[in-house]
């Protein structure tokens, strides 16, 4: 079965086909997924943002306009929905492999490397637990979905230089966290 294009989808699902918006669901949970992944790995929780995008789609459908991809206005809202999440919940973003790749490149390495970066992970994990959300989400967009600092603006409704000022504050806050925990 050939896979009907996201306008199509759209215009169907606006028309009262549910099956077209199940489809459109379908064909873009992934990308929800992992995005929202980027924040949580409680599968609770990540359920719970995931059903929150598609309900928000659902209810927003029509306020969608073809002026960019679909995937750009589902990323803006997953993103959004993480937000709200992480300000409600005080959620911690983990993502074993990406926090890895942050710290260490250990797929070569000793086991006195593997467990240097096994305990820079650990570090790292509870220093971004403990920033707030929306230093949070400007580190995950940039740093760990590496995005660019237009892109981050263009999913957060922030401007670029807010982006940028808002990534500085986080990065700083970020350094002196680890710094405060290092030296404990």
């Amino acid at each position: 079965m050939n896979e009907l294009p996201d306008e199509r989808l759209i215009e169907a699902a606006l028309g009262g086909d549910d099956e077209a918006f199940i489809q459109l669901v379908g064909k873009h949970k992934r990308r929800v997924m992992g995005l929202a992944a980027r924040f949580t790995q409680i599968r609770d929780e990540l359920d719970d943002i995931c059903q929150e995008v598609f309900i928000k789609i659902y209810n927003k459908l029509r306020t969608y306009k073809n002026d960019a991809p679909f995937e750009h206005w589902l990323s803006r809202i997953t993103v959004n929905a993480c937000y709200d999440a992480l300000r409600k919940k005080k959620l911690t973003m983990v993502n074993t492999s990406v926090m890895y790749n942050l710290t260490f490149d250990i797929a070569d390495s000793s086991s006195e490397d593997r467990q240097t970066a096994e305990e820079a992970y650990y570090i790292l994990s509870r220093g971004l637990a403990k920033l707030k959300a929306p230093e949070r989400l400007v580190i995950t967009l940039l740093e760990l979905e590496e995005k660019s600092i237009r892109e981050v603006a263009e999913l957060t409704g922030w401007s670029e230089t807010n982006v940028k000022v808002r990534a500085f504050r986080a990065r700083k806050a970020l350094r002196k966290i680890l710094e405060d925990n290092y030296h404990e």
